[in-house]
Formats: structure tokens, C-alpha cells, sequence
């Protein structure tokens, strides 16, 4: 009789009827699962009808505030409306009208009211000449449509109220229209029945399958119920796993069904050896010949590797039937023991070895934690934790207080089996009983061993619950190590023994105390990257764009990784430019650490001050180059004189990109980095060539930096990068190319879904490098909002040109800024007819703002000042500075343009009419 079959026979056909008498009824584990399935069940489908009632009255409520909206304000633009009102009689003209559309809607009731709320029309004429009832000064005052719960006679309705205007803007009457509550409520009650029967249904489908999942799990558990199963299951653990003997349990077919924990030790039996056949477990031969045989046996001598164990077997049935076996042994020889403890001295040196090469492999605390309790398991300890200060955890230096280091954090656990009763990694960890061994260890200085954890009454009394667990479990022995770097505590590691017989003596403490020496150093040495890598990284994110500035010119998305090895000094940013142009610029500066983030701010920085200057890009890193080769200069040079190149800003590279949405001209320079990549909006990659230059700091010498003009449909993405983001280990910068290519050639993806396709194909789990990306796309500026003319240089041409200019605010809505315009473009037309050169042009951009642009040929600049009460000039760009947010100059290849931004949707009121200036004598002004 094997352990998975029962007696056959009358007794068991007793026995059986009697377990099927204990399936029925809630006491059993299939009644239990029954019940709660059940009741689960009911629970869902009774919260699904409550919410889908009211899923359906809010959207029906919904649909009704719709379209009474959309009844209300067809009915109040319908041709002929405001006649009917300015009528002797608008009821005669109306109500027929209204009760046609009523019908036509669906809607309840529609009623046209005058200024004063008095019904013209009604859809119960008996309230015609009556007042609507409610606040209808939101339509009359503001002129608002709206819609509204409304609670009054006649009946409770959502009603919509739209105001009637006619030709002249002016309100001459309302009308509202809607629907009941009460029809609202008898459309929802007509769902009822349906969603009734629907839950219903699934009620009857959940208990049904309870029943079928409730009668498979009463055959399979007999109809035992919980404690009778827990009861059987203790009994099979204390009599299998409890005892010191190993036990193996054979069937008729000779397979292997049971191994309980000692015989897997004693015969080192793998965790899928159970279903094997004996003769693929490892055995000796003649332990295999011994189970094939089926004979039955006693005391014999085996060997199992360097063992000598005394076998017992017998059959699981009487003679005389296919049978299966059980097999008893014990190790009893002194050989086994003297083999075991020269093994031991071995395994220890050459786990020593193996700790000094797989503890401390990476710089990261928490991994090199891991390590050290890995390395403990299974060949010192069954189970091994370490637990360290918080400060280490952060990288913060480690308390010198003793005071301070009795609560610190798991950070690792290793075992031989998951189910164990220690607390889980992240818990808090405390040593509030001075008592207890690892509080012993921590004032000791050194390992300390607790044979006998059942006695350990300090460890029992600091977490009663959690040690009675532990001894349950078979945790029997415990040896606790401080971890020590400098004289200072950074942890403890505990090591304990459960499913291993001996307890931990003292031949172990000093392998402890070697192993944790090792350990404790690699952490100490992490715990100082830590540190070093928080601050680089919190500089270099401190020093990046946090938010992007708000501009109509491109669509933006980015993404910066740092390296793992260290923060470099790579970056990226977004600077809006005058006449609603953007500049995207990406960077790098050659190296790692606090040095390069910190470079990276500097260079950042510069650029965006040099970007205020409104620079084509080639002489922008210009400028930026000859600026890093003056801090090179100055920096590199030491106290004594000598030259430390190591100190400068030389290696960096710079990207510099000017895109404007008027034109679609894209103008790109760089500073020795990689070109940007140009997506069309059919998923057509290309990688545009570009004049490289050199690196900046290197010096401009004979070698200027070029500019590179790109023409960008509308729609298409400029992909910016560094070249972290293409080299790693493994692959080149053309390799890196080639994916990169692949991966942009898909069509109709966001920037933000072609940054996550990018750094899901090119990002390693370990980047070498920094990485920034940054993906635009593009946007042009509708033409219809862009107006230009050419003026002759002739005063008088200035007036036709205001003229034109406020004839186009008007046709773009913006009749508010026309005063504020026309003073503008007087000022600055005047002054470019009057001191500028061939030829003169003005252009307005309607974008977030309103850009007024003037350009001529000649290349001086106005200046601001501030003329004299006798001055017959000189009051007109300080009028322009007044009245614009901002102004400035942008130098071409050719003359210059003077350009100033006017906010849209501004409500300044107006200068006072003393005040304004005649725009036509505004002319005659000069500078």
C-alpha cells in the first residue's frame, strides 16, 4: 500500500461512506468555498445593478441637458426668430412653431420668454402670458446659454435657457427648452426589468459554477473539513520531516513518491526527484538493485557518496502482492563524520575565496548585501539576513553612536526554501533587549554564536511572536556578526540553521567575522558611491529644464537617463525666440561625476544668454566656444603655474537648432556632436549632413562653424540626441545608427511614443553613458494668420499700411490690440522709412501673441531713451517698450528687423483720451 492509495474492502467502503457523510454541510472545506463563492457572487452582481442604474439615470440626465441645449439654441438662431419677437403678436407667430419642433426634438416642453421671463409660447398653452419661474439673469445681463437642473412648477425639468439676439448683438428674449424629470426617470425604470433579469441570470450561472467547484473539491478533500486537513498535515510534517531518519517511500512501478527532508540530505536528492524512477536519482547500485528487488531488508550497509548508511526496507503491502516500499537509513559511521568535518574545513577556505570575488561586484549597497547573504547559503547557513543602518541604505556616513545603531533595515535575505518565518526584506529591524545576541554582538564588537536559539530568553523576550514562528519552523542555532568598516558599525549579518543538525559553534566565529571583514568593506565602498552618485545626480537634475517653456512652434518630448556608473554631463533644453520661433539645443560634456554636471550647468546657462542676443546658430556657438576656450584658459591653470587640463570645459560638444513655424526653415549648427535625425510624416528617416566643427574649447582658429538650413514639412519630427544613446558595449556608433534608423521609420507616432520606441530598442540595462533625447515635431503657422507688406520709403506710405494692419486684426479678431498695433507700427515703420535702408517690409504674426515685425536693410539699431520735456523727439520707442511686453532687434545676413510681442486676450484698459497720442502725428516723431 503506497501513501496516495487507500485500503480497499469493506472497512474502506465504511470508511468512505462515512467521509462522504462529512462532505455535506458548512464544516467541510467544499461548503466553506460554496458559501463565500456564493455570497462573493451576489455581493459583485448586486454592486453591478446599483451602479449601472445609476450609470444609466446620470447618462440619460446627461443626454436630456444635451439636447435640450441643442433644441434651445437651434430654435433661438432659427431664421425669422427675432421678427417674431419685434411682432404685434409673437405667440401667433411662434407657438405653432415651437410645438412643431417640440415634436420633432422629442424634447418636453419649448417656450419662447421675453426680457422679463413672460412666456410667449408654451407647450401647455394655459402658462402663455404666465412668468417662467427661476433665475433667468444669466441669459438676459451675461447673455449665456446654460443648462440647469431646475425644481418648480409646472414640473421639475433639466431645462436649457439661450438668449435671443438679433443683428445688433443686442438680447431681445429667451428661450428654453427640455425635459421632465419625470420622463427621465419612467426611461430609466423601463431598464429595470432588463437589467434585473441580466443579473438574475449571472447569479444563477455563479451558483452553479460554485456547485460544480464546490462538488470536484468535496471528492478530492473526502469532505474533510479545515482543521481536520491542518490536523492530517502536522501529523504528516512531525512524523516525515520531524524525525532525524531519512525516509523513502517507493511505488509498485518503482518510482520514487516521497522523500522526506533528511533523506534528501543523507542521499543528496534533488527537488524534482519525486514521479523518477529509482534508477534516475543518483543512487548507489546496489541501494537501486536493493528497491527494484523488492525483497525486504535490514540494517543493511549502503554507501551514499562519502556515507556509510545502515538501510532498512519494507514492503508497503502483504506477500504475495505487487507492492510498493519504504526504505529507512541513518548515517551511524565515524568515517561519515571525520569526511564531513574535513569537507567543512575545505568548503569554508574555498568559500572565503569565492566571497573576496562575488561580494562587492557592483557599487550598489542593497546588490552587495544580496551578495553576502547569497554567499553564506547553503554552504555555512540554512538562512541568512544582513541588516543595515539606514544612513548606509542613503549613503550617508554611519552613526558613531552606539546609541544609534539598535534599529536598523533588512536589506537582504537568502534560504534554502521560500516559506520561511523571518521577517521580509525592507522590514525595521530593532535590538531594544540588551540581551539579545545581536545586541550582545553590536556592544561586543565581534560574532557572537547562540547554539540553542529555544534558550536564548533575551532573543525569545525582544519579539515572543516571531521567535515562537522560528522555533516552529525548526530554526535551532543562530550566529550574529557585526559588519565593521573603520571602527564603525554599517549592519549586522545573522546566520541561522534550521534544516542543518549541527548548531553553530566557535570553529565558526572567525569564518563569520572574515566573511563579514569582506563584506563590510565592499559595503562601506558602495555606501561612498551612494553618496557620490545622489549628489551628481541632484546637481545634474537640478541643473536640467524641469518644465519645458509653453511655444506653438514644435510639439515636444524628451528623455534624460543618467549612466549607472556615474551622472555625466550631458543635456538638452528648449528656448523660445522671438517671432514664435524655438531653439532645441542637446550637449555633452566628456566625462563623469560632479565636475561634468557642473560644467553642464555652466554651458546651459551661457547658451541661454546667448541666445537672448537672437544669433543665427553658427555664431551663437561661436560665441559659446570662444567663452569655454576663456574658462579653459583661466581654470586650467594651477597655483605654481602648471597646466591642469583635467579642470577644463574642453570635450564638449553642442547642437544648436533654430526652427521657424512661419517659414519651415529649420537652421541647425554644431560643436563636434552627432546631427539630428529628420522623420517625414510617411515614417522616411534621415540623417542630414551637417558641418561637424570642432568640439568646443579646441579653439575657432581658421574654422568656423557653418550652418545648415533644412526645409521641415509640417508634421515631420527632428530627433535630437547624444551619442549615449547610440554607443554602448558591444555596439558601434553605426550599428547604433542602424536601429535608431529602423526604430523612427514608423508613421503616425507622438514624440512621446517614438522616446518610449527609442530607448526601448537602444537603452541597455547598464547604459555606460549619459543618455538625452529630445523629439519635436513640427508645426507650421496657418498662412491666414501671417500678414506682410513691402512699404516704399516715403512717409506717406506709412498711414496705408496701418490702415491694412488694422484691417487684418479685425478680420483675426483682435480689434482690442488695434490701437495698441497701429502705435506700435507707426513707431517702428516711421523710424525704418526715416533712418533705415532698402527695403522695408512688415510682418504680423498671430501666434500665443501678437508679433509686430519691421525690417530694412541697414544694420544700425534704435536705442531707448528718455527725452527731455523739451525734446521734440525721441519719445517713440520708449512708447513702444510702454505699450509692448516685449521688443527687441534680430540681426540677418542683411539689415536688421525690430520686433515687438503685444499680448492677445490682454484687458489693460486703454490710455485715458488725453492721453493718445494722433497716430498720424506720431509719424512726424523721431527716436
Amino acid at each position: 500500500m503506497t501513501a496516495r492509495e487507500g485500503p480497499r474492502g469493506k472497512g474502506a467502503g465504511k470508511r468512505g461512506k462515512r467521509a462522504e457523510g462529512r462532505g455535506t454541510g458548512l464544516r467541510s472545506v467544499a461548503g466553506q468555498v460554496f458559501a463565500l463563492e456564493a455570497l462573493i457572487a451576489l455581493l459583485v452582481i448586486a454592486a453591478a445593478v446599483f451602479v449601472t442604474f445609476y450609470q444609466a439615470r446620470s447618462d440619460t440626465e446627461r443626454d436630456a441637458s444635451v439636447r435640450s441645449l441643442a433644441v434651445a439654441e437651434a430654435f433661438a438662431k432659427a431664421p425669422g426668430i427675432d421678427a417674431a419677437l419685434a411682432s404685434p403678436d409673437p405667440t401667433a407667430v411662434l407657438q405653432k412653431r415651437a410645438e412643431q419642433t417640440r415634436r420633432a426634438t422629442g424634447v418636453d416642453f419649448i417656450a419662447v420668454l421675453d426680457l422679463n421671463g413672460v412666456r410667449y409660447t408654451d407647450s401647455q398653452p394655459e402658462l402663455i402670458g404666465t412668468k417662467a419661474t427661476g433665475d433667468l439673469s444669466r441669459a438676459v445681463v451675461d447673455g449665456e446659454s446654460y443648462t440647469e437642473l431646475f425644481r418648480g412648477a409646472p414640473n421639475d425639468a433639466v431645462r436649457a435657457v439661450v438668449p435671443v439676439v438679433d443683428d445688433r448683438g443686442r438680447i431681445i428674449g429667451m428661450v428654453t427648452s427640455g425635459v421632465e424629470v419625470q420622463s427621465i426617470s419612467d426611461a430609466v425604470r423601463n431598464r429595470l426589468p432588463l437589467l434585473i433579469g441580466a443579473a438574475a441570470g449571472a447569479l444563477v450561472l455563479a451558483v452553479g459554477g460554485a456547485a460544480l467547484v464546490s462538488r470536484r473539491l468535496r471528492r478530492q478533500t473526502h469532505g474533510l473539513g479545515p482543521a481536520e486537513m491542518t490536523r492530517m498535515k502536522e501529523h504528516h510534517e512531525a512524523v516525515l520531516h520531524a524525525v532525524r531518519e531519512g525516509v523513502l517511500i517507493v511505488g509498485p512501478d518503482r518510482r520514487l513518491l516521497l522523500a522526506n527532508d533528511e533523506a534528501r540530505r543523507l542521499l543528496g536528492l534533488t527537488s524534482d526527484a519525486e514521479r523518477r524512477h529509482v534508477s534516475e536519482l543518483g543512487l548507489d547500485a546496489r541501494t537501486v538493485e536493493l528497491l527494484e528487488s523488492g525483497r525486504s531488508a535490514t540494517d543493511e550497509v549502503h554507501r551514499a557518496g562519502d556515507r556509510l548508511l545502515a538501510v532498512s526496507v519494507r514492503p508497503t503491502l502483504p506477500a504475495g502482492r505487487e507492492s510498493g516500499c519504504v526504505m529507512t537509513m541513518r548515517d551511524t559511521t565515524e568515517l561519515a563524520a571525520l569526511t564531513g568535518r574535513a569537507a567543512v574545513a575545505r568548503g569554508r577556505l574555498q568559500l572565503l575565496y569565492e566571497a573576496g570575488v562575488r561580494i562587492g561586484t557592483t557599487l550598489e549597497v542593497v546588490r552587495t548585501a544580496e551578495e553576502l547573504a547569497e554567499v553564506a547559503v547553503p554552504r555555512f547557513a540554512d538562512f541568512a539576513t544582513v541588516e543595515l543602518l539606514e544612513p548606509v541604505l542613503r549613503g550617508e556616513e554611519p552613526p558613531a553612536s552606539a546609541s544609534e545603531t539598535t534599529e536598523m533595515r533588512r536589506t537582504a535575505l537568502s534560504g534554502l526554501r521560500p516559506d520561511q518565518p523571518l521577517q521580509p526584506v525592507g522590514d525595521t529591524i530593532r535590538f531594544d533587549v540588551p540581551s539579545t545576541p545581536m545586541a550582545t554582538a553590536l556592544s561586543a564588537g565581534h560574532a557572537m554564536a547562540q547554539a540553542e536559539l529555544a534558550s536564548a530568553e533575551g532573543w525569545r523576550e525582544q519579539d515572543p511572536e516571531g521567535a515562537a514562528q522560528a522555533l516552529a519552523y525548526g530554526m535551532h542555532s543562530l550566529l550574529t556578526v557585526p559588519l565593521l568598516a573603520r571602527g564603525v558599525v554599517l549592519g549586522m549579518a545573522n546566520f541561522w540553521r534550521a534544516d542543518t543538525p549541527e548548531p553553530f559553534g566557535d570553529e565558526d566565529l572567525s569564518f563569520a567575522e572574515e566573511l563579514a571583514a569582506r563584506a563590510a568593506v565592499a559595503i562601506d565602498n558602495a555606501r561612498r558611491f551612494t553618496r557620490e552618485h545622489a549628489m551628481a545626480v541632484t546637481l545634474q537634475r537640478s541643473l536640467l529644464p524641469r518644465v519645458l517653456p509653453d511655444q506653438s512652434a514644435v510639439e515636444v518630448a524628451y528623455r534624460y537617463l543618467p549612466a549607472k556608473a556615474g551622472v555625466g554631463g550631458d543635456w538638452f533644453d528648449v528656448i523660445p525666440l522671438p517671432g514664435a520661433r524655438v531653439a532645441l539645443v542637446v550637449g555633452d560634456v566628456v566625462g563623469h561625476g560632479l565636475h561634468a554636471a557642473a560644467t553642464m550647468g555652466r554651458l546651459r546657462t551661457a547658451v541661454h544668454n546667448f541666445s537672448t542676443l537672437d544669433v543665427p546658430p553658427d555664431e551663437l556657438l561661436g560665441h559659446l566656444d570662444e567663452l569655454t576656450g576663456r574658462i579653459d584658459d583661466r581654470e586650467s591653470e594651477g597655483p605654481e603655474g602648471e597646466r591642469r587640463r583635467d579642470e577644463g570645459i574642453t570635450g564638449a560638444t553642442c547642437l544648436y537648432a533654430i526652427y521657424d513655424p512661419a517659414s519651415g526653415m529649420c537652421t541647425v549648427a554644431s560643436a563636434g556632436h552627432p546631427g539630428p535625425a529628420l522623420v517625414a510624416s510617411d515614417g522616411r528617416v534621415e540623417f542630414p549632413e551637417l558641418s561637424p566643427g570642432l568640439p568646443l574649447g579646441l579653439g575657432l582658429g581658421d574654422v568656423p562653424f557653418e550652418a545648415t538650413e533644412l526645409l521641415l514639412p509640417e508634421g515631420s519630427k527632428l530627433v535630437l540626441f547624444t551619442d549615449g544613446l547610440l554607443e554602448d558595449r558591444g555596439r558601434d556608433l553605426d550599428t547604433g545608427m542602424g536601429m535608431l534608423r529602423s526604430t523612427l521609420a514608423r508613421p503616425d507616432r507622438s514624440p512621446e511614443q517614438t522616446c518610449a520606441d527609442v530607448l526601448a530598442t537602444l537603452l541597455s540595462p547598464s547604459p555606460r553613458d549619459d543618455i538625452a533625447l529630445l523629439v519635436a515635431r513640427t508645426r507650421l503657422l496657418d498662412p491666414e494668420r501671417i500678414a506682410e507688406w513691402e512699404v516704399a520709403r516715403d512717409p506717406s506710405a506709412v498711414s496705408p499700411v496701418r490702415n491694412a494692419a488694422a484691417e487684418k486684426l479685425s478680420d483675426w479678431g483682435l480689434d482690442g490690440l488695434a490701437f495698441t498695433a497701429e502705435l506700435v507700427l507707426s513707431e517702428l515703420i516711421t523710424n525704418a522709412v526715416r533712418y533705415g535702408a532698402d527695403p522695408v517690409r512688415v510682418r504680423l504674426l498671430h501666434d500665443r501673441t501678437l508679433i509686430c515685425e519691421v525690417s530694412d536693410g541697414s544694420s544700425t539699431s534704435p536705442h531707448l531713451r528718455h527725452a527731455a520735456a523739451t525734446d521734440e523727439g525721441g519719445r517713440g520707442l520708449y512708447l513702444v517698450a510702454q505699450y509692448a511686453d516685449r521688443w527687441g532687434t534680430r540681426y540677418g545676413r542683411r539689415g536688421k528687423t525690430i520686433w515687438a510681442e503685444l499680448r492677445v486676450g490682454a484687458e489693460d484698459p486703454e490710455p485715458s483720451e488725453a492721453a493718445v497720442p494722433d497716430l498720424d502725428a506720431l509719424e512726424d516723431l523721431a527716436w
